[in-house]
């Protein structure tokens, strides 16, 4: 186990600046997930920390050493990647004791350390296939494994997970988190998948355009994103998001053909601010119901377990998220209805987090 420290990292592509000065501490035995989308930097970070891409400024310390000058392979780092990159020519067992064998290793203590990441890996049976005969999730299980044996201060996984089939990757993901408590070591997993996330770490940090938007719990960054940009990547459906400008007693929403009657505090008359609510927090109501805002159906999307139905708000697309056995047709008038205390608000300038509303304020009014 290894704590990891990041201060003012930077990465320059010629005069491109593709990170831009990232701070952040990962605690001993930690699964930290990167989230982001693609080309935000999230994948080149993972591999500064390798060493595997040359830092521009700044300093990486993984167990309170600087290691920006050292070799990627004298920073106690194992490596999963995407694509597996696993020898086709070779055995499951000669692919995991690979790096034991260049390193000298002898060959008893090879096979008894083989042995024993097999059985950690449900992968015995296997030992004498080729990568040819084995499944995705197995040969990412060997590529795991070939991480595994050569006992690393710190796990880094590179989208590991992507090229599998829906089945698989539940599956994967809990074998990782598995995995991860079975050896308290330290991780470091890059991903696009919000689902991913949400589900294996400890702790997320969110990047975008080679920055980080938030970093905290999967709770905290779900129930108060700390931007705009955090709001809608995060969740699925993404958050609603209305447009509206702040007034006297409340917020005009959609140039002006809504209004939310609300108590404001510190925000000047005319401020521009954008108000989300998660899909799950939207009730459908009867139309013209007491302070809901009135909606047309435009899709109703079944998915087993409960339903999405998108809707059309003066022109503004929005989505409610239920369980509820409702029967909505496309074209039909609905009622939406939401608690204030679900509401977040973001400055339309900077996209940051607003909290300047107060919570005691009234139902949505028409």
């Amino acid at each position: 186990m290894a704590s990891i420290t990041i201060r003012g990292v930077k990465k320059n592509y010629a005069k491109t600046q593709v990170v831009h000065g990232v701070d952040l501490d990962f605690a001993s035995g930690e699964f930290v997930v990167i989230l982001g989308p693609s080309g935000c930097g999230k994948s080149t970070l993972l591999r500064m920390i390798a060493g595997l891409e040359d830092i521009s400024g700044g300093t990486i310390a993984i167990d309170g050493t600087v290691v920006n000058k050292l070799e990627p392979r004298e920073r106690g780092c194992a490596m999963v990647f995407q694509n597996y990159a696993l020898y086709p020519h070779m055995s499951v067992a000669q692919n995991i004791g690979y790096s034991l064998k260049v390193a000298g290793v002898p060959s008893a203590e090879r096979t008894q350390r083989i042995q024993a990441v097999a059985r950690t890996l449900e992968l015995e049976h296997l030992l004498d296939r080729k990568p040819m005969a084995l499944s995705g999730g197995q040969r990412q299980r060997v590529a795991m494994g070939r991480a595994m044996i050569r006992e690393p201060k710190v796990f880094l996984f590179d989208e590991p997970l992507s090229n599998l089939d829906a089945k698989l990757r539940v599956q994967m993901r809990s074998e990782i988190r598995k995995l991860h408590r079975r050896l308290n070591a330290t991780s470091v997993f890059v991903t696009h998948d919000q689902v991913e996330a949400m589900t294996l770490a400890d702790r997320l940090v969110v990047m975008n355009g080679g920055r980080v938007e938030q970093v905290g719990t999967p709770g905290e960054i779900y129930t108060r994103p700390a931007s705009r940009f955090v709001a809608t990547f995060v969740g699925a459906p993404a958050m609603n998001i209305l447009e509206g400008t702040v007034e006297l007693d409340g917020l005009s929403l959609l140039g002006g053909s809504r209004r939310l009657a609300m108590t404001r505090a510190g925000l000047p008359v005319g401020t521009k601010v954008a108000m989300g609510i998660r899909p799950e927090a939207v009730r459908l109501v009867a139309p013209n119901t007491a302070g809901a805002l009135n909606a047309t159906v435009d899709l109703v999307e079944e998915l087993g377990a409960g339903r999405v139905i998108y809707v059309d708000l003066d022109g503004a697309p929005f989505s409610v998220m239920t369980s509820e056995a409702i029967h909505a047709e496309p074209g039909s008038p609905v009622g939406l209805k939401f608690s204030p205390q679900d509401m977040h608000f973001f400055s339309s300038e900077t996209g940051s987090r607003l909290d300047v509303f107060k919570a005691s304020v009234p139902e949505p009014a028409l």
